[in-house]
């Protein structure tokens, strides 16, 4: 169990490592031996927990996601049990806050080898499943306290989704300290709040 232990933490470390240089010189340039430069080992520690730089790459993915659900799932988001703490929710998903937890350059460098590596396409499609379960959840957990009264929360889950993944991006383009961008956000926010069924009874 120990040893387990170890190697879990070991190969955090790598790929904390992996995604720091991403970071710094692009993923594109990122490979073993800069991390190990990085970390100050060898290339073959390294290839013994991750046989080539493609096993680094999900590890890397699965670290995205990690950082991704710490946000969207954390206690922070409150208990859904009020329209007020629904909407602020569903705002904070459309927010750049997300860079506080991984780097939009490495992000979508990530996503672009979805076209090139099938592997890297089922961890990246595991990752949005999970992004997508963590909403759906925060919608039955509204449904069950009767903010909303909508009866098709996977539809409504994946009409949301399909406007944060389009919104980020462009908001991407946008400088988070002009009005233009709050206006962005206000528009998409809004939008995917007009999707719910309010129970005004309540």
């Amino acid at each position: 169990m120990g040893r387990k232990k170890m190697t879990d933490q070991r190969r955090k470390e790598i790929i904390k490592s992996f995604y720091n240089v991403a970071k710094k010189i692009g993923l594109e340039n990122a490979s073993i031996a800069k991390v190990g430069e990085e970390m100050g080992i060898s290339n073959g520690l390294i290839m013994h927990y991750f046989n080539t730089k493609d096993d680094l790459l999900i590890g890397l993915n699965e670290y995205i996601l990690e950082q991704h659900l710490q946000m969207v799932s954390s206690k922070n988001s409150g208990v859904m049990d009020s329209k007020e703490q629904l909407f602020d929710f569903i705002r904070n998903l459309f927010s750049r806050k997300w860079n506080r937890y991984f780097d939009d350059g490495v992000f979508y460098s990530c996503y672009a080898l979805i076209y090139r590596k099938p592997a890297f396409k089922e961890s990246f499609k595991r990752y949005l499943e999970s992004l997508h379960e963590v909403l759906r959840d925060k919608l039955h957990e509204a449904y069950k306290n009767e903010v909303i009264k909508n009866d098709d929360i996977d539809e409504v889950t994946e009409i949301i989704f399909a406007l944060i993944d389009g919104g980020y991006y462009y908001l991407g383009l946008f400088n988070e300290k002009e009005e233009s961008y709050k206006k962005q956000v206000d528009i998409y926010s809004s939008y995917a709040i007009n999707l719910l069924e309010l129970n005004l009874s309540t």
